[in-house]
């Protein structure tokens, strides 16, 4: 990811609503999951600063994690968290069957081939372990934000159900994210291509999805309706959103 999209996830951590939204709805979907027991180890791949680490202490007796970036892995370090590896997600460096949760929050599609990614992923997983990954959903909505995180795709619901397929991995959970805001986000995404392609000829860092300031109140009121779709989520999954989550199982 560009050192200035990196520096500006960082200081948004906290109060954007698409922060904060993912990180309530994920990891609620996740407990649920789990059903109120917690795995011995789990790995968060590609952690980048760190936002979910705090939330997989809750439910990890021990937690993991790996970043690409250098930074990224001091960032989580300095916010102490000290079991961390710089490493890619094709070789990760932990025995085989050595982790009963690996989880990819937005990190997948900063990976050239996924499916040797997920293979990898399968490889480290404990029998009956699971792999939690969130993901942008819809090829047609890719915009300079996803040049500036250097995502190789976006994903549908199939695609993505293919790439832990490929690996060996049973699906169990597969549904959009950020569905109710999404009949909001589409118009405005596709608008933001628009001027885009009038105006940008090159990905600018200091332009995404996350520049444009709003009012305190507008933000939290964002973040509320993302959040306000975890106890449907519990129950099955959705058709239609502007992300992705899905879980599947090592047999």
């Amino acid at each position: 990811m560009d050192p200035v999209a990196y520096r500006a996830f960082l200081e948004l951590e906290e109060r954007h609503w698409w922060m904060r939204g993912r990180r309530s709805v994920y990891l609620g979907l996740l407990e649920h999951a789990l059903e109120g027991a917690r795995v011995r180890r789990a790995l968060d791949l590609g952690a980048g600063m760190g936002a979910f680490l705090p939330g997989l202490s809750r439910i990890a007796e021990q937690v993991v994690y790996t970043d690409v970036s250098s930074e990224g892995v001091a960032t989580c370090r300095e916010r102490g968290f000290t079991r961390g590896a710089l490493a890619s997600g094709y070789a990760l460096p932990f025995a085989d069957a050595s982790f009963g949760l690996v989880c990819m929050f937005d990190a997948i599609e900063h990976i050239e081939d996924d499916a040797r990614a997920m293979r990898e992923v399968a490889r480290i997983l404990e029998p009956g372990g699971r792999v939690f990954v969130s993901v942008p959903a819809y090829q047609f909505l890719y915009a300079n934000n996803d040049r500036i995180a250097q995502h190789f795709r976006r994903y549908t619901r199939g695609s993505l159900r293919r790439v832990f397929e490929q690996a060996g991995l049973e699906v169990e959970r597969n549904t959009h994210a950020n569905v109710f805001l999404f009949p909001v986000i589409l118009p405005a995404v596709l608008g933001i291509k628009l001027v885009e392609n009038v105006f940008v000829k090159a990905p600018d860092p200091k332009h995404t999805n996350l520049s444009y300031r709003m009012p305190g109140p507008l933000n939290e009121a964002l973040f509320r309706t993302f959040a306000a779709e975890l106890p449907l989520s519990r129950r099955f999954d959705w058709p239609l959103g502007h992300s992705i989550a899905a879980l599947a199982r090592k047999r």
